[in-house]
């Protein structure tokens, strides 16, 4: 596997280039910067259809920079002066762990205040230069998909946190064991806690500006199967820990065309270390699971990115509000529960039954999605509403 791009660029083009960015954080990037043009798409197309509109926002044009821009300014200066020139200095030591060092205490202080004072500096400079005797208010007509980038940047933030927390909840022990570490490991991060949390807060900024819930669901279901399926990759592709069980079984012999790799991976040079040291492999991740398991999350990047293909190609022909969110959940459901079977994650005992987390919540959210459905065809005789909640 291909913990970092180092690696995989050196497996790829037979070239050794230092890039100490891990390969699981460089496709979480990707899902962002992907699924940020579906959903671009679709809130243009949304609007185009008289389903959601502009906003106007109220800005101060011509006041002074106010103390707490300054402030943050200056702070975000420091950081970025304190962490890159130390991780310059101390590039042996970044490599080894970027994330470990930028979360530490490592740094240089002269940077980091040299920085500091020159963004707070700039800030400062460039409100004066369009600063006015008296500042005025003024309304700006936004469309909505203008609003993405920062939208963007919002629901990554929650997610992040969201999938952090529901993975601490599902290995509990652990996180009561290793708590810092497993606050800062780059590794153990729940889908479903992401989905959620980032789901929040997309339906709560964007239903305060006028837009109706139903349509948002409606929105954010491609881009966010999309995203899924691209994050897949990354984890498969790191060897993340996110794999299935042993496969025992004989690959058939109709799937005799298929890689090895797809029916069984040892998931060499994995991201965790987990298995066995491989003879003649020094340094980092040098380990290879003892037998081959399923390949889980090479199978579920194949399904969610053919899932998402399937839902941009019939979203057109979609005019029902809702249909195409609960369509998400049941296929986003399915797919997830499925894969739990073979999945190797937390169980958890309640009344004689045994469940994972996720096949909870894909319980739930397949319900809600059958609901939904359900609901649209009992209700289809009557006029379609466009004014949902």
């Amino acid at each position: 596997m291909f913990p970092t791009l180092t690696d995989l660029i050196e497996y790829l083009f037979h070239v050794h280039i230092l890039v100490p960015i891990q390969t699981f954080g460089f496709f979480i990037a990707l899902c962002f910067f992907f699924a940020y043009f579906v959903f671009v798409a679709e809130l243009k197309r949304k609007e185009q259809e008289g389903l959601i509109s502009a906003f106007t926002e109220k800005d101060v044009v011509g006041a002074p920079a106010s103390y707490l821009e300054i402030a943050l300014n200056g702070l975000a200066g420091f950081l970025f002066g304190f962490k890159a020139v130390g991780a310059v200095i101390n590039f042996a030591t970044f490599t080894v762990n970027p994330i470990a060092f930028i979360f530490s205490l490592q740094g240089n202080l002269v940077a980091g205040l040299l920085v500091g004072i020159g963004f707070t500096l700039w800030i400062y400079t460039d409100r004066k230069k369009e600063q006015l005797p008296q500042p005025i208010v003024v309304e700006r007509v936004i469309h909505p998909y203008q609003t993405m980038a920062y939208l963007g940047f919002i629901l990554g933030f929650w997610g992040v946190i969201g999938s952090k927390l529901f993975s601490i909840i599902e290995d509990f022990h652990i996180f009561l064991l290793h708590p810092v570490d497993v606050i800062f490991s780059t590794n153990g991060f729940t889908y479903y806690g992401g989905l959620i949390f980032g789901s929040i807060a997309w339906l709560y900024i964007n239903h305060k500006r006028g837009m109706k819930l139903i349509h948002l669901a409606d929105i954010g279901s491609p881009g966010t199967m999309l995203a899924y399926g691209i994050g897949r990759v990354g984890c498969h592709l790191s060897g993340d820990g996110d794999w299935g069980i042993v496969n025992r079984h004989v690959k058939p012999g109709w799937l005799q065309w298929l890689p090895d790799w797809m029916w069984a991976n040892k998931f060499p040079h994995n991201a965790i270390n987990a298995g066995a040291h491989i003879n003649g492999c020094f340094g980092q991740h040098c380990n290879i699971l003892r037998a081959g398991v399923y390949p889980t999350s090479f199978y579920e990047a194949t399904i969610c990115i053919l899932l998402f293909v399937f839902m941009w190609l019939i979203r057109r022909h979609i005019h029902t509000p809702g249909l195409m969110f609960y369509l998400f959940l049941i296929l986003n459901g399915t797919e997830r529960f499925l894969i739990e079977l073979i999945r190797v994650t937390e169980k958890y005992h309640w009344m004689g039954l045994t469940f994972t987390q996720a096949e909870l919540i894909c319980l739930i959210i397949i319900t809600g999605g059958i609901t939904g459905i359900v609901y649209l065809i009992l209700t289809r005789n009557k006029p379609i509403r466009t004014d949902l909640i």
